[in-house]
């Protein structure tokens, strides 16, 4: 916010509130700034002894949120390069009718007097 700003809600303040209630308000204000500012030194003191030395070791700046905006994540994606053919893909070719050709499992049919395994114990 910039101070022109805070100059205006000060004054709208004074004028809504009057005179005699602004210093009641602005107490109640400044004490529930004090209470979450020590909220806020006890988490990240709490969260420093629960992490423990690797807590000095984490880029924050990575973990903020405000650096992922979605437009141009999904620019980049749109604009990257195709990804390369699979190197095997180029190497798989069919086999002539002289050399091996390899094994393929026989296809299972299931009906209803024999259906496929099933498991109970699976999840």
């Amino acid at each position: 916010m910039t101070w022109d700003k805070l100059l205006l809600i000060g004054v709208i303040a004074v004028l809504v509130l009057g005179p005699e209630k602004l210093p009641y308000y602005a107490e109640k204000l400044g004490a529930f700034v004090r209470g979450a500012r020590d909220y806020v030194r006890g988490a990240q003191e709490r969260v420093k002894s629960e992490m423990g030395d690797d807590f000095d070791d984490v880029d924050w700046r990575k973990l903020d949120p405000r650096q992922y905006d979605p437009r141009r994540i999904v620019r980049e994606a749109l604009l990257d390069d195709p990804a390369p053919e699979r190197v095997g893909a180029a190497a798989a070719k069919p086999q002539s009718a002289g050399g091996p050709q390899p094994q393929q499992a026989p296809r299972r049919t299931f009906t209803t007097d024999a259906p496929p395994p099933y498991d109970d114990e699976a999840t």
